[in-house]
């Protein structure tokens, strides 16, 4: 019997793992042929289309989708998640009217008027992930990991496909952002399929419950939401800067570095994240050993991945040069100067539910704000001496100071 909790966590990891392998596989397979097909100009576009809609996509259920890992009964959690999508709706309709009045002001903010055609995609992107992300903890939270599983790989598929095809008929990043949307279509058609199918539960949902819970699970979109905005903000701060400051095609470079590591490394961590979340609510609400369990699961996690990572970053240029062609080495050498931040980002965010766990919302929040601030600096000094290698660095530097202090004062918060 003792076993039995640490099987069913190795078996709900392996499920959840498989389906990310397998998902993120696909788009590193078919990145040699995108490269061919795609300017590093258009990877640019694409990753800051990305950065924007992921700016407001990461709050677009006012971060009510995490709540929905925590109350005992199901009735609670399905109008939380009526409550989140809802919100989402509100949230698209406003960035609707956003691009509607300011798109040139955008395009010109960032120094790329390619980018505002794109813009008017933006809103329906938002729904669309904001929907998975909901979608995703209701099914984490049943246990449901096997659609999970099949959603991700119903993305992956759909979205290399898509980006393939549309790229060799159309030139430009239109493929790689009509690609983006139709896979989030089919992925979130494959998630709510169950739920769908739950008569009596989605019977449940009504207006004063949505209220009653709104209310009662309050801070995550008073601390949540602002927290995930702004560690967004920080993670897609060089996108914005190097756009303004630099080039597009710095963008396409710094683009494809971070997505070729965090893809391969990333299936490890994303897929233990989940399992770690749903398993650490359940040791902590019932007063067992959380701690123990989160330590022993980092010293794990960080044995799994600092050796593929170190081989990677140290071959990099190399690597990225007879990979995706001679013209994207500078990307590797993109990924050497960032190999910390990589490294301690891919275990630190396993661990982020911690906050949301122990109701310490507000301090999670105070240290993002920090945190901005020192990229802030670390970005602007890169760009004021007008070095791209500069930039990278101290926002490697920047990152890692807040990762480090971060991680040890989550740990100890589970104790």
């Amino acid at each position: 019997m003792t076993n039995k909790p640490k099987n069913e966590f190795r078996r709900n990891v392996l499920t959840l793992m498989t389906g990310s392998t397998i998902a993120q596989a696909i788009p590193i397979v078919i990145s040699p042929i995108l490269t061919r097909i795609y300017t590093p100009e258009d990877f640019g576009v694409f990753g800051l289309f990305v950065a924007i809609v992921g700016f407001f996509s990461v709050v677009s259920s006012a971060r009510y989708e995490q709540a929905l890992l925590v109350p005992k009964d199901d009735e609670d959690a399905i109008n939380i998640l009526s409550l989140g999508l809802v919100i989402n709706i509100a949230v698209s309709l406003i960035a609707f009217l956003i691009v509607f009045i300011f798109h040139k002001e955008i395009s010109n903010l960032f120094n790329n008027k390619e980018i505002d055609t794109w813009l008017w995609f933006a809103p329906l992107t938002i729904f669309f992930m904001g929907l998975f992300n909901l979608l995703t903890y209701w099914n984490n939270r049943k246990k449901h990991y096997l659609n999970i599983t099949k959603a991700t790989i119903i993305k992956s598929v759909i979205l290399a496909i898509s980006q393939i095809i549309i790229g060799s008929i159309k030139s430009g990043a239109f493929g790689l952002i009509a690609g983006q949307i139709l896979s989030s279509v089919f992925s979130n058609m494959r998630l709510a399929k169950a739920l769908l199918n739950n008569k009596k539960l989605l019977k449940s949902i009504s207006k004063s419950e949505m209220i009653l819970q709104a209310k009662k699970y309050i801070d995550f979109p008073k601390y949540q939401a602002p927290h995930a905005m702004l560690n967004n903000l920080s993670s897609n701060f060089p996108t914005f800067v190097f756009s303004s400051i630099f080039n597009i095609g710095v963008v396409g470079f710094y683009s494809l570095a971070t997505r070729i590591v965090f893809a391969p490394l990333g299936i490890l961590s994303s897929a233990s994240a989940k399992a770690y979340s749903q398993k650490v609510s359940e040791l902590y609400n019932n007063g067992e050993d959380s701690y123990g369990f989160t330590i022993r699961f980092l010293r794990s996690l960080s044995k799994k991945i600092i050796l593929p990572l170190a081989v990677i970053v140290l071959f990099a240029p190399t690597i990225f040069a007879f990979v995706f062609g001679e013209s994207w080495k500078e990307a590797g050498v993109y990924t050497q100067i960032l190999f910390p931040w990589i490294f301690l980002n891919l275990l630190v965010s396993t661990i982020s539910f911690i906050p949301s766990l122990v109701g310490m919302q507000k301090k999670a929040f105070v240290i993002s704000i920090v945190q901005l601030f020192l990229i802030a600096i670390a970005l602007f000094m890169g760009g004021y001496y007008n070095s791209i290698y500069l930039a990278l660095f101290l926002f490697s530097i920047a990152n890692c100071s807040v990762l480090v202090y971060n991680m040890i004062w989550m740990v100890r918060a589970v104790r």
